[in-house]
């Protein structure tokens, strides 16, 4: 028997954390500092750096990238209107401000772009640079922003270096960190931090795939329908007038 986790037990433990992070704003709207709550939200932050780490092996080993590439576009666009939908934020981009206006499928399609153009050999390094910085733009009004496409070309272009995949990994969420602490909220800042509890579970990853090959589709499909589902208990819960995420109570 194989030691460590394979791919479809590191995806699981993803939506799990996944799953509490999000019904964790939904009852406590806003930048509710109880302990409990806080406490919650640390366990949510392992969902994201497993994303990252994935979307960079799926890169690696898929067969046909352009549908890849499709496939993650199509789920971005559905996500757009699940996540807006779970926080009560208006699906046309920017209306509350720049920050979290669509999921995260979308910060995750350009960091599968940026990995992409970084192995073209038909554009030329300039053109490489202008690119990744123009997928960073346009990923930035995402959940995670900018970070989580950065945190792909980091693991993707490091893949065989699991301590400089997971050195450049944190010091791009430290980067957030301090927008958070800057802009948004200083408690919360602290807390992206706490992505550095996902290291050892992306240690134990033994390189195996896991014998179930619906996961890939599970994490698809769930992501927009387990946020669905939160804007209905949102509504059921606050009625249609709190922000989850910029608001509170």
């Amino acid at each position: 028997m194989t030691r460590g986790l394979n791919g479809n037990q590191i995806k699981l433990i993803a939506i799990i954390a996944m799953t509490i992070d999000h019904v964790t704003w939904i009852l406590w709207p806003g930048y509710d500092t109880h302990w409990w709550v806080l406490l919650l939200h640390v366990i949510g932050r392992l969902t994201a750096p497993i994303m990252w780490f994935f979307i960079a092996e799926g890169y690696h080993y898929t067969k046909d990238i352009r549908k890849y590439i499709l496939r993650l576009f199509i789920f971005a666009v559905i996500s757009h209107f699940a996540y807006d939908f779970a926080l009560n934020i208006p699906f046309v981009p920017f209306t509350t401000g720049i920050f979290n206006q669509t999921g995260v499928m979308w910060a995750l399609l350009c960091g599968l772009l940026v990995l992409v153009v970084n192995d073209s050999p038909s554009i030329p390094g300039w053109g490489k640079i202008l690119l990744i910085i123009g997928l960073c733009i346009i990923s930035f009004p995402a959940d995670w922003s900018c970070i989580a496409t950065l945190g792909i070309m980091a693991i993707g272009t490091n893949r065989g270096n699991f301590k400089k995949q997971m050195i450049w990994m944190m010091a791009f969420v430290f980067m957030y960190a301090i927008v958070f602490f800057i802009f948004i909220d200083k408690i919360y800042a602290v807390l992206q931090l706490f992505t550095a509890l996902s290291i050892p579970v992306l240690k134990a990853y033994n390189g195996e795939r896991g014998k179930w090959k619906g996961m890939k589709w599970l994490f698809y499909i769930y992501y927009p329908l387990h946020l669905v589902l939160l804007g209905v208990l949102r509504i059921v819960l606050w009625g249609n007038d709190v922000n989850i995420m910029i608001g509170g109570r």
